[in-house]
């Protein structure tokens, strides 16, 4: 009995010793530097149909946030090219989002997008860009000093060609680099 008592005490004992010098490795300073990280914004687009199906979509984003990687590493490399830095491994990527925008060849409203949506993932919110604000400038009108007959003009009857409407999807994405 009394050895199991002392052997108990002796165990106690240098479970303290050691807690003791884990107390004071945690506590004594260290010469590690802290890591460095770069993080960049990459932006890409793609190509796509006015009316895509979902497989389109999916496939015009998944080429646009390629685009958008190969830009966040163009944008990272030359910023630590400017910080005397040596651009080091990704570390984090994040899907900021997407969307899609319609053009057309005329000064009309943006036309708006008719197919599927792609798989944004993560982003926020999308703009609707058929709601877009057109700006109209004003324009003042003019003074005349005299008065002009004015002779009435014939109108031409001109075929208006149909102005063709392209789409575009964007991608946005961050990009998290360690630098050395």
């Amino acid at each position: 009995m009394k050895r199991v008592v002392a052997l108990m005490l002796g165990m106690a004992a240098a479970l303290v010793a050691v807690n003791a010098l884990g107390i004071a490795s945690a506590e004594a300073p260290t010469t590690s530097t802290p890591l460095r990280a770069l993080s960049v914004e990459g932006v890409g687009t793609s190509p796509i149909a006015q009316e895509a199906d979902a497989t389109v979509a999916d496939a015009a984003y998944r080429q646009a946030m390629a685009a958008a990687m190969a830009d966040g590493q163009s944008k990272a490399e030359f910023l630590a090219g400017k910080a005397a830095a040596t651009l080091g491994s990704v570390q984090d990527i994040g899907e900021s989002g997407g969307s899609v925008q319609c053009h057309s060849g005329s000064e009309a409203p943006y036309p708006a997008y008719e197919g599927e949506e792609p798989d944004f993932g993560s982003a926020t919110a999308v703009s609707e860009v058929g709601n877009a604000p057109t700006f109209t400038p004003e324009v003042a009108p003019v003074a005349t000093t005299h008065s002009v007959k004015k002779r009435k003009k014939r109108k031409k009857h001109v075929a208006k060609a149909a102005a063709a409407v392209s789409c575009t999807v964007y991608a946005d994405i961050t990009l998290v680099y360690q630098l050395s």
